[in-house]
């Protein structure tokens, strides 16, 4: 397990006026509502997104920057939604005016090379703001650039596409199939290879809505305890978990449960290690929450093309002391009965509490969410130098509510394994017991417990 933290690393970034890139050719002028599963509280806020791409000779004396911009503004003839502005209606319906007024872009220069970020790249990165810039004012939900996308040349020829998506239009899947768009049309296509299907109103709320199915993600949970992780002092670091960690893990996975996922396996042991990193009281009640992706729960599928958000936020529940106490066969089980709660009808029953409780922000209190985007593709988005050397989201702990998501990522490290790099989020107490817990967990080592002073070996 390699943990990395934030690097010493420090370089300048040249950038020009932020501009607006229209479709390139005109589009219509048209309301589109979002579906009943888009425009949910917990998806209302921007996700940021980072590709690092090395110089590339067959590519020498193309301009990265040029050869986007283009492909962008003929991507989004396609794709003109991406080009409006979100407006809200009665019951906080969201609705995108297809204003065709553009999104944001940011031409950069930085004096650094791709080798200067080091071997293993990987989140948290140097300089990100100034890599992914934040232009004043363009960063609300409503009636602001539904994409900001900066793209920096480095001194080596390489050069680092950041981009910032409002969560409302689309999940990991939709957008990979945007950025795919614009690589080929970078490559010279003239149309996206897989048409854009809108469509929302496939996930939208039945008529008269009527909630079926249980859903504990959107229980409301009073705070009394100041639970939600406090913001100062937060520390981001990235774990490696390749065959060497897994197996690790899976010592620790009861026989009946050997066929577990590599996701199901290792969100069990990280919701148990962050657990006893935040040393909540064992009466708490604490969630884990899994990023389901629903298109093929579907019968027929959601057509291939559409690009909103298609997955659901199940939830396990339980208390602190049962999780921390319990073998991690315990955490495990919780895992798996929670990702296959996820069916056709449970995303109907929940496209129908967002209408009937006013589309409510999954429960942040004492919980922990978990998105593997292992099989998105970030890493596949090639605008013509090849694959990215790094693709995937751009920090952990990003959301509405920050502190609370991290993402599982497909990487190779510097010697060649591929595996799953995880950025985390925690205050710098916590994480030093997290990284502890999990270094336990990999070696076997006893540790000691910080509150009170027993060895914790027994319990898994």
């Amino acid at each position: 397990m390699a943990g990395a933290t934030t690097s010493s690393l420090v370089f300048s970034v040249r950038r020009c006026k932020p501009e607006l890139v229209a479709p390139a050719k005109p589009t219509p002028h048209e309301f589109k509502q979002l579906s009943d599963i888009d425009d949910q509280e917990g998806l209302r806020f921007q996700i940021p997104v980072i590709q690092f791409y090395k110089y590339n000779p067959s590519m020498n004396g193309k301009d990265p920057v040029k050869v986007i911009r283009e492909a962008l503004a003929q991507t989004l003839v396609f794709y003109y939604p991406f080009a409006g502005r979100l407006r809200e209606g009665p019951g906080r319906k969201l609705v995108v005016e297809c204003t065709g007024e553009g999104v944001m872009f940011i031409e950069a220069d930085a004096d650094v090379t791709l080798q200067q970020f080091g071997d293993d790249l990987q989140p948290p990165f140097p300089c990100l703001e100034e890599l992914l810039f934040d232009v004043p004012g363009s960063g609300e939900v409503l009636n602001c650039p539904l994409l900001l996308i900066q793209v920096t040349r480095l001194k080596c020829g390489g050069f680092i596409f950041a981009l910032r998506l409002n969560h409302t239009m689309s999940d990991a899947a939709g957008l990979v199939q945007f950025m795919t768009a614009v690589g080929e049309m970078a490559r010279g296509a003239r149309a996206p290879y897989i048409p854009p299907v809108w469509q929302r109103h496939l996930l939208n709320a039945r008529d008269p809505p009527c909630v079926t199915c249980t859903h504990q993600e959107y229980e409301e949970v009073a705070d009394t305890k100041g639970t939600i992780i406090p913001l100062d002092d937060m520390v981001h670091r990235s774990f490696f978990f390749g065959p060497t960690e897994m197996s690790a893990l899976r010592r620790f996975v009861p026989r009946h449960l050997s066929r577990c996922s590599t996701f199901e396996v290792l969100t069990a042991c990280l919701w148990r290690c962050r657990t006893i990193a935040l040393q909540p009281d064992r009466d708490e009640e604490v969630r884990i929450i899994c990023i389901v992706n629903a298109r093929a729960k579907f019968d027929p599928p959601l057509p291939t093309g559409y690009y909103g958000n298609g997955f659901a936020f199940p939830v396990a529940v339980t208390t602190a002391g049962k999780l921390c106490e319990n073998p991690v066969g315990y955490a495990l089980e919780l895992v798996k009965k929670a990702k296959n709660d996820v069916t056709e009808e449970y995303m109907r029953s929940l496209a129908d509490l967002m209408v009937i409780r006013s589309r409510p922000h999954f429960t942040v209190v004492r919980s922990y969410l978990v998105s593997d985007v292992t099989r998105a593709g970030f890493g596949e988005v090639d605008f013509g130098w090849g694959k990215a050397a790094y693709g995937g989201p751009a920090r952990g702990g990003v959301g509405a509510i920050p502190g609370v998501a991290s993402f599982y990522i497909p990487y190779k490290n510097s010697e060649g394994e591929d595996g799953i790099v995880l950025p985390i989020c925690l205050p710098a107490p916590a994480m030093k017991r997290f990284a502890e817990e999990l270094d336990y967990l990999l070696t076997n080592k006893p540790i000691r417990d910080h509150q009170k002073s027993t060895l914790i070996v027994s319990s898994l």
